[in-house]
């Protein structure tokens, strides 16, 4: 990792996003009909901030400092909760394949949103790249099916989990914008507690009305990878990429998760995919290899942040 530039580290950690992510959607499906969507967020970012919490204090630590400034935590916390609450609503109606086309256009999304709050600008190559990924991404969720992709409906289900895909593109933007050099661990906190706050008050009802004690083993099981690697790794790792990179590049290894969830469909003994999907996998891989490509050696390090 020392022999990385900045940018680099931000690639390996939204890599690792990538395929913590791709679990979520395989074991979070199984318990999804199990536990009320705003109670699950609730508890798994309750849970995320308490590990989150911990590392922060035997590391960087919780300086008074950090907490300049409540407000931004509660932005960021919102938006991430509002993403995690309207893709379990919007799942309760949209078929997977359905969603998960809802959410290739997350990194397009973030490009408009980084140039709106940060005027990053996404060059001829990287929007190239980024319709490649698409195309390979879709090609990877349909199952290279022509004929899936033409049944391909627009209902409410998709219409709510949009809308969850829009928080979730500015959240990528807004962590660099609202960055006031604190450490990604102590940030991570921060965010994860405001957005638990907002959970309990939004979901108080869920909450109370859920019989936690009786949950299913596999219930708790889902839930704590939910939170240990799908919410506090991924929320550390997000906030690290989102300081080296554009937002468009950061969201962009999102097309990387359909085929990350082929892999865990496989390893779960769900089957293994028709040969063509192959082609929608390399194509992303070719879509990543062009965006680790900088665009020009910048001449200072505060625009070098901006590459």
């Amino acid at each position: 990792m020392e022999a990385l530039t900045p940018q680099g580290r931000g690639h390996v950690a939204m890599f690792a996003f990538s395929a913590l992510v791709a679990g979520s959607f395989s074991l979070g499906s199984m318990i999804a009909n199990e536990i009320a969507p705003a109670a699950l967020t609730a508890m798994r970012f309750a849970i995320a901030a308490g590990i989150i919490g911990v590392a922060a204090l035997l590391t960087t630590g919780l300086s008074s400092g950090s907490a300049q400034a409540p407000w931004r935590y509660f932005v960021l916390g919102g938006l991430f909760a509002t993403y995690f609450v309207l893709m379990f609503y919007g799942l309760k109606t949209a078929p997977s394949v359905s969603a998960a086309a809802v959410f290739t256009l997350t990194p397009i999304m973030s490009a408009f949103a980084g140039w709106f709050l940060l005027r990053q600008i996404t060059t001829p190559r990287m929007a190239f790249a980024l319709t490649v990924g698409a195309f390979g991404a879709l090609w990877v969720i349909f199952r290279a099916d022509w004929k899936s992709f033409q049944a391909f409906e627009i209902g409410i289900g998709e219409l709510i989990y949009f809308c969850g895909c829009a928080a979730h593109a500015v959240y990528t933007p807004m962590v660099r914008k609202l960055n006031r050099g604190e450490p990604a661990v102590v940030f991570t906190f921060g965010t994860l507690m405001a957005g638990c706050l907002l959970l309990v008050i939004y979901g108080w009802r869920d909450i109370v009305s859920t019989n936690w004690l009786t949950l299913p083993v596999m219930v708790w099981s889902g839930l704590l990878y939910l939170s240990v690697f799908a919410t506090a790794a991924s929320f550390v790792l997000v906030q690290f990429a989102a300081m080296r990179l554009p937002s468009a590049k950061v969201m962009a290894y999102t097309y990387l998760v359909p085929s990350w969830v082929i892999l865990w469909e496989v390893a779960l003994g769900n089957g293994t995919p028709p040969g063509l999907i192959i082609l929608g996998v390399l194509l992303t891989v070719v879509a990543l290899l062009l965006l680790l490509k900088d665009e020009a050696p910048s001449p200072t390090s505060k625009q070098s942040v901006l590459d």
